[in-house]
């Protein structure tokens, strides 16, 4: 069968270049952190080294049979494209998602150094092991031996590196800039695979973030003398739980939360409480409580914005119903025609993503997962990823995997497995063998 002739010849990670090579990228990750305005990463130090590996097996330096295209729409902060052909027009599957950026991390705060790549038995230590320059570094590998093996494949097998995920204040950099000039959309033909998740599990379901930001203003006087205030801290809790308890009305939990195993429905939570400053005896002007939205993604962001929206009009317009906190916890003072006020407003929203689990990429990437790992447990969290909703609303059959740590995901002291790492290459390598194997 095809399928114990394409494991046969692509074998298994070589994991002392998968070493090599990643120690290469951490040695890179300082000057890709992304973290705008202050850290703009520069992308093109991770692309080197991707390129160094894969252009001796290219068709235009090499003579070798991968075709290799580096996109770039903002200085430093490249894209790469790689591809190896296959037999069949219209027969493809793609490994997309592994980025180039990572988050910023502290030295001061990490029991090693972030930015070099340190061994630890079986772990990996550094930023950006598990997410997500092991991912670059693990799909480079795969490239570079389908470079060198030259297996003879019905189907072709694509390869995106991309700039900007980890922060997409600044927009057209990467995977975006792409689908908008077409690059990708020969992808649709077949099933893409994200490659950014963790735990070596297929991971389902992602939530949609909504961050938000209540600003409350009220009027400032002595504590003493509390009727003649408009509390701004008392009229933020009372107007938030209100805006809660809508919230929880009009998004409930969900039946295909259930189908896709989300550990919690969508939620509207408070994380971070602001105030000017002042003494201990003084009520102020003015405060902001800020938070974020989890949205399963069953529900539609912009409608959840637009209802959170209404609940903040509507208590502004009807201030004196607002329940309040005693006697004189007044949010109104007609006296002096003065009322309490909210504005809500947003930060850069994302959607959530329900991956299709009657797709033949689901199947396949199930199939390979307890093949190679054991089991299969597909999951889903509200935590969000960016870029992959849009993707799914432009026709591409995304299905999404990792094999970093979800622990150690954002983290200090950031680490992988190389084990994991080895297992997440063969399951790279069952999902080419099966759809060999398969009917187009």
């Amino acid at each position: 069968m095809a399928s114990s002739y394409v494991k046969q010849t692509i074998g298994d990670l070589d994991k002392d270049s998968f070493v090599s090579l990643l120690s290469k990228l951490i040695g890179e990750a300082k000057y890709v952190q992304n973290n705008p305005p202050e850290l703009i990463p520069e992308e093109d130090r991770v692309v080197k080294h991707v390129l160094d590996v894969l252009l001796p097996y290219s068709t235009t330096t090499g003579g070798g049979p991968l075709l290799v295209n580096h996109v770039t729409y903002y200085p430093s902060r490249g894209n790469v494209i790689v591809e190896y052909p296959g037999t069949e027009p219209g027969k493809i599957l793609s490994f997309v998602g592994c980025h180039m950026d990572v988050v910023t991390a502290n030295p001061n705060d990490w029991e090693f150094d972030p930015f070099s790549l340190s061994i630890d038995g079986d772990k990996l230590r550094g930023r950006g092991t598990t997410d997500c320059l092991g991912h670059v570094a693990l799909v480079t590998e795969l490239m570079k031996r389908l470079g060198e093996t030259k297996p003879k494949l019905k189907s072709t097998v694509v390869a995106v590196f991309i700039a900007n995920e980890e922060n997409s204040a600044i927009s057209g950099v990467g995977v975006d800039a792409l689908v908008k000039d077409g690059l990708l959309n020969k992808l649709k033909e077949g099933p893409l695979f994200w490659i950014d998740t963790a735990d070596k599990q297929p991971c389902i379901g992602t939530g949609g973030m909504i961050p938000w930001k209540l600003k409350v203003t009220g009027k400032l006087f002595h504590s003493g003398l509390a009727h003649k205030a408009i509390n701004p801290l008392e009229l933020a809790m009372d107007a938030l739980k209100e805006i809660q308890s809508r919230f929880y009305r009009d998004f409930p939990p969900h039946l295909q939360e259930q189908v896709y195993g989300f550990a919690t429905p969508s939620t509207m939570k408070p994380t971070q409480w602001s105030y000017p400053g002042g003494g201990i005896n003084q009520i102020p002007a003015e405060c902001t409580i800020s938070g974020d939205v989890r949205l399963t993604p069953f529900y539609n962001v912009k409608d959840a914005m637009n209802k959170l929206k209404e609940y903040v009009d509507d208590i502004n317009d009807n201030m004196e119903k607002l329940d309040s906190r005693g006697p004189v916890s007044k949010y109104v003072l007609p006296d002096e025609n003065l009322r309490g006020s909210l504005t809500l407003s947003f930060d850069e929203a994302m959607s959530g993503v329900a991956c299709d689990l009657n797709s033949r990429g689901f199947h396949v990437l199930c199939k390979a997962t307890e093949e190679v790992v054991g089991y299969v447990k597909p999951y889903s969290i509200t935590g969000s990823l960016p870029l992959i909703r849009e993707l799914q609303e432009e026709g591409f059959d995304v299905q999404t995997a990792g094999y970093g740590l979800m622990a150690t995901y954002h983290a200090k002291n950031e680490y992988c497995l190389l084990s994991d790492m080895g297992q997440g290459y063969q399951v790279f390598v069952s999902i080419i063998s099966q759809l060999e194997d398969s009917v187009k």
